[in-house]
């Protein structure tokens, strides 16, 4: 009977899908603050990368249904983007326990990569003018950089401006 490959120490769902996916990608590790106003903000200062280049996972409820949007912490997520970049009418933010219970990631700790359940993805197009951008790795305080176009791909993501004051 074949054995089941070991999870690597400290490895999250999404580091453990770039793996398999054998995507280009670097960790960060910080240690976070659990004061810090803002998770993004706070890893942004961290590992000493522009704001503009670390990108936060919200989840929003579009028409009813759970979408990950993916926009730079700078800023902040337009709704009514969002729900045009879908299809769909109307956006609101998501109830945060159906967001962690359906990701499988806690609140701050987000990413949308390895999600328990996958779900429709936008990632706003500033993302496209960096060679590399930074999400949450799965936990608070680890980050992953990679290229916006693999992230696009592993995800299904489209990419449309859905950020506002970036």
């Amino acid at each position: 009977m074949a054995k089941k490959p070991k999870k690597q120490s400290g490895g999250t769902p999404a580091t453990v899908a770039l793996t398999a996916a054998g995507t280009a990608f670097t960790v960060h590790a910080y240690d976070h603050d659990p004061a810090s106003p803002s998770y993004g903000e706070e890893a942004a200062e961290a590992l000493g990368v522009s704001p503009d280049r670390v990108f936060k996972t919200l989840v929003a409820e579009v028409d009813g249904e759970l979408t990950v949007a993916v926009v730079p912490v700078a800023g902040s997520l337009d709704l009514k983007a969002l729900a045009a970049a879908v299809g769909g009418k109307r956006a609101t933010m998501a109830d945060p326990a159906a967001a962690e219970r359906t990701t499988g990631y806690v609140r701050g700790g987000i990413s949308p990569l390895g999600q328990r359940k996958r779900l429709r993805t936008v990632l706003d197009a500033s993302a496209r003018s960096h060679a590399t951008i930074c999400v949450s790795a799965g936990r608070r305080g680890l980050e992953v950089e990679l290229a916006a176009p693999d992230l696009a791909e592993l995800t299904g993501a489209v990419f449309a401006e859905i950020g506002r004051g970036t």
